[in-house]
C-alpha cells in the first residue's frame, strides 16, 4: 500500500477538482430586439456520476475511495499521483482526464509564481498594487487567487518568458509515458487576443491544460522540481516491473519555501464555505469550526480555526 504524504495530497487534490468542467446549464440571452431570442445553451453539468466507465481494476482502493468521497456529487477528474514516483494512484473519471483540455484558470497562478520568482521579478516579500488601496505579496496574492497580481507580474516578464516557464513544467506536451489515450493539451505561439499574457497570467487564457498535466504540475512543486512521466500501471505485471522514468529536473527547489507550505495554509484559511460557520456574540464575529489538515510532516491532523470578523 502507498502511503502518501497528506499535505502534498491535499493540494493536489484541491488543485484537481479546480479543474471541474464550469456548470453553463440552461443560460439564456436575450437579443437586442425583443421580438427575437438567441436559442438555449447547454454546458456541461455541474452533478453527476464521475465514476461512470471507470476500469479501477488495479487502482490504489484507498486512494480512490478519498478520491470518490472528494469529489462528492460534483463533475470533474482527480489524478491523484505519488510525487515521488510519478506513479498513478487513481484517476477519477478517466474520460474527462484523458480528455483534450480545459482553460485553466487559475491554476496556472503557480506556473507566474515560479517563472516571476526565478526570474527575480519579485520576491516573496514584493508588494504590488492591486486595487486603489490595496497592496499585496506573492503568498497574500496566491491565497486569494487575486488576478491583477498575476495580470501584473504576466505584464512584467512578457510572453515569451511566461511561455518558456509554462512549457518548461510541462504545459502543451503529454505528462504520462505509454498512455495512448492521453491528450497533449494546447498553448498559444503567441499571446492571447482577449487579454494578452496578463489574461494568460491569471486566468490561462488560451491555454489548454489536462487533468495529467495539472498533476504533473502540483507533484513538480510538490517534490522540489523533478517531472516524471506519469505512469498508469493497469496489470499485475506493470505494477510488479514499476519504475519512475524522469523527464527532466528543474532548479526550483530552493524558490518552493517562498510561497509553499505558508500559502497552502493561507489558502485554507481564505476558503468559505467549507466548514460550518457558529456565531461568538461575546467576540461579536462569526467563527468557523476547526478544519483538520495535516501536519507539514504528514503526520497528525493539526487543527485551523478560521475566523472572520461579521
Amino acid at each position: 500500500m502507498y502511503r502518501l504524504n497528506r499535505l502534498i495530497f491535499a493540494g493536489l487534490f484541491l488543485s484537481i477538482l479546480a479543474l471541474a468542467p464550469h456548470s453553463a446549464s440552461a443560460v439564456v440571452t436575450k437579443a437586442a430586439t425583443r421580438a427575437t431570442r438567441r436559442p438555449r445553451v447547454r454546458g456541461v453539468p455541474t452533478f453527476a456520476d464521475s465514476t461512470l466507465g471507470d476500469v479501477a481494476t488495479f487502482d490504489d482502493p484507498v486512494v480512490r475511495a478519498a478520491a470518490i468521497a472528494g469529489l462528492g456529487r460534483y463533475n470533474g477528474s482527480v489524478v491523484a499521483v505519488d510525487p515521488n514516483s510519478g506513479r498513478i494512484l487513481t484517476i477519477v473519471n478517466q474520460k474527462l482526464a484523458f480528455s483534450s483540455g480545459y482553460i485553466p484558470c487559475s491554476t496556472i497562478k503557480p506556473v507566474i509564481a515560479v517563472a516571476a520568482l526565478e526570474e527575480n521579478v519579485v520576491t516573496r516579500d514584493t508588494m504590488i498594487k492591486v486595487a486603489p488601496r490595496l497592496y499585496l505579496n506573492l503568498v497574500e496574492a496566491l491565497a486569494h487567487s487575486n488576478n491583477a497580481f498575476f495580470e501584473e507580474l504576466g505584464r512584467r516578464m512578457g510572453f515569451e518568458t511566461v511561455s518558456h516557464y509554462a512549457r518548461l513544467l510541462g504545459l502543451g506536451e503529454l505528462a504520462g509515458y505509454q498512455l495512448p489515450e492521453e491528450q497533449p493539451g494546447a498553448f498559444p505561439s503567441e499571446p492571447p487576443r482577449n487579454g494578452g499574457v496578463a489574461r494568460m497570467s491569471s486566468f490561462g487564457e488560451g491555454i489548454q491544460i489536462t487533468p495529467l498535466q495539472l498533476a504533473s504540475l502540483v507533484s513538480t512543486v510538490a517534490n522540489g522540481g523533478t517531472i516524471y512521466y506519469l505512469q498508469y500501471p493497469r496489470t499485475d505485471a506493470e505494477i510488479a516491473s514499476f519504475q519512475p522514468r524522469i523527464k527532466r529536473r528543474l532548479d526550483i527547489e530552493s524558490l518552493l519555501p517562498d510561497f509553499g507550505t505558508e500559502c497552502l495554509l493561507r489558502c485554507f484559511m481564505a476558503l468559505r464555505g467549507s466548514a460550518t460557520l457558529t456565531t461568538n456574540k461575546r467576540l461579536g464575529r462569526r467563527e468557523r469550526a476547526p478544519i483538520q489538515l495535516p501536519a507539514l510532516d504528514g503526520s497528525f491532523p493539526m487543527p485551523i480555526r478560521c475566523i472572520r470578523r461579521s
